[in-house]
């Protein structure tokens, strides 16, 4: 299926623009998904923060525990219920989210840019309908 080509190619092709991006700021795909995920919020438990991400439930925990060493996050016990932790930014980690999120849309959008608008529209429909038939 010709179709079917396109669609992983075009998948590839856009993940291997978007990574080099993120690994240039210095992080990898899933710390930076795990970081703007956690911008601009007063943090989440594991299991919202899972839902939110493109990241398994079993990568997450490594992934936090790596951020956790770089300083970006940290795990808080709330006192309403100490059988679970929130994940939360620490104010290093608000930082690298204000630098490298608004940089990462902005390197993206340099190549949304170059379609229209209608274009855009037509490709987002297109994506919708096939999800919804699958």
């Amino acid at each position: 299926m010709p179709m079917l080509r396109e669609l992983a190619q075009t998948y590839q092709a856009f993940c291997a623009y978007d990574e080099a991006h993120i690994r240039e700021l210095g992080l990898t795909p899933p710390q930076f998904d795990v970081i703007a995920t956690l911008g601009n919020t007063s943090g989440m438990f594991m299991n919202q923060l899972a839902e939110k991400t493109l990241v398994t439930k079993g990568t997450l925990t490594g992934i936090v525990d790596r951020l956790e060493q770089k300083g970006l996050v940290r795990r808080e016990v709330p006192p309403k219920n100490r059988r679970c932790f929130l994940i939360v930014l620490t104010s290093e980690g608000e930082q690298v989210f204000e630098d490298v999120f608004p940089a990462h849309i902005a390197y993206l959008k340099e190549r949304f840019d170059q379609l229209d608008p209608q274009e855009l529209s037509q490709i987002k429909s297109a994506l919708q309908r096939l999800r919804e038939i699958l």
